[in-house]
């Protein structure tokens, strides 16, 4: 039995699911999620918890168990308290603004990188540093943190450019001289 396929979700108070077959709608008080679960799983809500069981133990059900469950719990994390990712970016120069909802990045390129942000992803910049995505759905929000990432990773001889907060950087030492 999947280790966290079959640990009961709890719904926290505003929060509503309806299920439908195998899509499931979770409504909350930051918005409203669904999503289409795979045949192998059966989403069933028994009060205030919802349980995530397999139809068989295949192996595609094995596999899929904990994945679903994951998923379900996500949705009802994300319209009860949302998610973040926190992004800095170091370097002379650089330096990250909102326009409007866009988010503008001065990288050190010939030209300012806009990002424009997905349908229900926000973007805070604090101290021009430190970059805060922010949404409902957390897959969503990380892909879009991880698309400033890519305008400039961060490299490991002066660690200059953008990295997840907390993220660690192996530094290299740079080239030695001719002895």
């Amino acid at each position: 039995m999947s280790r966290i396929g079959k640990r009961p979700i709890s719904l926290p108070s505003k929060v509503t699911v309806a299920i439908e077959g195998q899509a499931v709608t979770v409504k909350g008080p930051k918005g409203e999620l669904s999503r289409v679960l795979p045949s192998e799983v059966e989403v069933v809500q028994e009060g205030e918890t919802v349980l995530v069981k397999r139809r068989d133990e295949s192996r595609a059900a094995r596999q899929r168990h904990g994945l679903s469950r994951t998923l379900v719990a996500n949705m009802v994390e994300g319209v009860s308290q949302g998610f973040q990712r926190r992004l800095e970016i170091t370097g002379v120069g650089y330096r990250a603004q909102v326009q409007g909802k866009n988010l503008t990045l001065n990288m050190g390129y010939s030209h300012p990188v806009q990002i424009e942000p997905p349908s229900g992803i926000e973007f805070a910049v604090e101290n021009n540093t430190n970059v805060i995505v922010t949404g409902i759905d957390k897959e969503i929000v990380g892909n879009t943190a991880a698309r400033i990432r890519a305008v400039r990773a961060p490299e490991p001889y002066k660690g200059k450019g953008i990295r997840y907060a907390g993220e660690v950087i192996k530094r290299k030492a740079g080239k030695s001289g001719k002895k």
